[in-house]
């Protein structure tokens, strides 16, 4: 896998190389680039990259003064974008929202287009279900306790933690490779810390909402009607605030599309650049 060093530390991609389109998929939390798994391989023609940030799953550590608060993240991602030299880019997240503050972070002139899949939005951030591990995260070896739990079928399964994301179940192969990184690394574990208690008050994240509303270029709420962590009430308000955006709503799915949406996702993320 290739790897490209930033001020804040390396970080490890994929990349589907070729001279279409070009895309740069987000994760969540505790997640890597094997969410986009399933999706990836179906966006023939599009020049896909998809990077492990450093939300808890990356496989080396980040520098120890790096800045891994949601607005130190999206910072993370311009640096990405600037290091491989990326215009006209389509920025997809899914779960994990923090990545569109590279608006309010004034960093977002290599986008061309913007993905909101059932994301962290307005002041929910984290949100509900999240919380409690956000509060552990805050304590000395909280980080320690919350990786051991991620060990038991009641986290990997249950509906008020993973379970809870995908209608269809998340393999434990998959989430094996999501969560070894921070079970083998006290340093990644330091950073996940950094990362769960990294957002700001509800307040300024508002205001960067605000700020975010205003890119001006095209923008793809892809949202689960279904979605109880991510309410489809934030999509139908936002569409309506940004200049230039369209709403497409999936049915049969929870909060990570790619993994029980796939083809649908593909279909109208495709659709999407090419009409745009």
């Amino acid at each position: 896998m290739p790897s490209i060093d930033l001020p804040a530390g390396p970080i490890d991609y994929t990349d589907t190389g070729g001279d279409g389109p070009v895309l740069v998929f987000g994760h969540g939390l505790l997640m890597n680039e094997t969410q986009w798994r399933a999706v990836i391989p179906l966006l023939t023609g599009f020049r896909c990259i998809a990077p492990t940030w450093p939300l808890g799953a990356h496989r080396r550590p980040m520098k120890p003064d790096a800045d891994l608060s949601q607005a130190g993240v999206a910072n993370v991602i311009a640096d990405f974008l600037e290091a491989l030299d990326l215009d006209e880019v389509t920025l997809v997240l899914n779960d994990w929202g923090g990545g569109q503050f590279i608006v309010s972070e004034e960093r977002d002139h290599r986008l061309g287009r913007l993905v909101l899949a059932s994301c962290e939005a307005f002041d929910n951030f984290p949100p509900k279900p999240a919380r409690p591990a956000s509060a552990l995260c805050r304590v000395p070896g909280g980080a320690w306790l919350l990786m051991q739990v991620t060990r038991t079928a009641l986290f990997r399964h249950g509906r008020l933690a993973y379970g809870g994301l995908a209608k269809k179940a998340i393999p434990d192969d998959v989430m094996d490779d999501w969560f070894a990184p921070a079970l083998r690394n006290a340093a990644i574990r330091r950073d996940l810390a950094k990362f769960a208690t990294g957002a700001p008050s509800k307040a300024v994240l508002r205001a960067w909402h605000d700020e975010v509303v205003r890119f001006d270029r095209p923008v793809l709420l892809l949202w689960a009607v279904e979605d109880t962590m991510m309410p489809i009430g934030h999509a139908r308000r936002m569409v309506g605030e940004f200049p230039n955006a369209r709403l497409v709503e999936v049915a049969d799915s929870w909060t990570l599309l790619p993994e029980d949406q796939p083809e649908r996702v593909a279909a109208e993320l495709a659709d999407f650049v090419r009409t745009t």
